[in-house]
């Protein structure tokens, strides 16, 4: 059993109708909870060309692709530069994310420039992002009681976490979830199944865990260091960055 991102990801994303400024691994394989019936996610961002901002006929703004390819289902989404700009600069964890991925299957210079910007475009407000995205997986979790929404809604809380205490982005559960001593059969439970059970016991440790959490995400936005606003400096770098790349 493999959870690598394939050989032929970089090819996948590229066959996108425009030309691309990088693309990542995001999803399952990002948050170290991969299955071997994991699908991939590729998230990228593209670069229309200025006649499609200018003119009558505007570009897409967002690119989508799915499908299956050796037996591993695609799904691959781009954003053209200014609206993946104009989303990083709007406390959009899931953005950031994708910009900061380790898993990188293509880059460019653009990329790297993003990059160094990104952490000057963190904010304490990024907390928002994770209260809502858990709420949204807690929801699907008390719904189903599957074990996939149970890892997400863990996996985005101690991210959140970890991001307001020391404004650095870290995604992979088998990372964060330390404290926890039943995080890794759970994920060992996923990494069998895409849709397996939860582990024997899991159900009243998450119904304890998970509020706890949450209130220690709302504490830890409270006294974080992080500051109210994206640094100025770094706003205008991007802002000068898209015009940059839009124009050459």
């Amino acid at each position: 059993m493999t959870t690598e991102v394939p050989p032929w990801a970089a090819e996948a994303a590229r066959a996108l109708p425009r030309p691309l400024l990088f693309a990542t691994v995001s999803g399952a394989h990002l948050y170290g909870f991969a299955s071997i019936d994991s699908d991939l996610d590729l998230r990228a961002a593209h670069l229309l060309s200025p006649e499609e901002v200018l003119g009558l006929r505007t570009g897409p703004q967002t690119l989508q692709h799915a499908g299956v390819r050796d037996g591993v289902e695609l799904d691959v989404v781009s954003h053209d530069l200014l609206k993946f700009a104009r989303l990083l600069n709007s406390r959009n964890g899931y953005v950031l994310e994708q910009l900061l991925s380790p898993l990188v299957v293509v880059t460019t210079a653009v990329h790297a420039e993003l990059r160094s910007l990104a952490p000057q475009l963190i904010t304490r407000h990024h907390a928002h992002h994770y209260l809502g995205f858990a709420a949204t997986q807690e929801r699907l979790y008390a719904k189903t009681g599957q074990l996939k929404p149970a890892l997400y809604t863990l996996r985005v809380l101690l991210t959140g976490i970890h991001l307001m205490r020391t404004g650095r982005l870290e995604t992979d559960l088998g990372v964060l979830g330390t404290r926890l001593a039943y995080v890794p059969d759970l994920i060992a439970a996923k990494r069998e199944a895409e849709h397996g059970p939860l582990p024997a016991g899991a159900a009243q440790r998450l119904a304890t865990d998970v509020p706890r959490l949450r209130a220690e995400l709302e504490a830890a936005r409270g006294t974080s260091a992080l500051p109210d606003h994206a640094d100025p400096a770094a706003v205008d770098a991007l802002h000068d960055l898209v015009v940059r790349t839009r124009l050459a």
